[in-house]
């Protein structure tokens, strides 16, 4: 997986791009790329999307 603090550049290929965590689409080169961040447990959690309709799917359960 590409480090989710760098750019999504020309170099991702679908092999190694995040996928949307409510449809799993892959997201290369999406200029409508959601990504939501948060501590837990002394851990990073990231969750990326493809679109604000997806982020606002996605059930916030999973974050304290």
């Amino acid at each position: 997986m590409v480090d989710p603090t760098s750019d999504l550049d020309e170099d991702v290929d679908e092999s190694n791009a995040p996928a949307c965590a409510v449809c799993g689409e892959k997201l290369i080169r999406d200029p409508d790329h959601h990504v939501v961040t948060w501590v837990a447990d002394g851990q990073i959690e990231v969750r990326h999307f493809c679109s604000e309709d997806c982020r606002d799917e996605w059930d916030d359960s999973e974050r304290p």
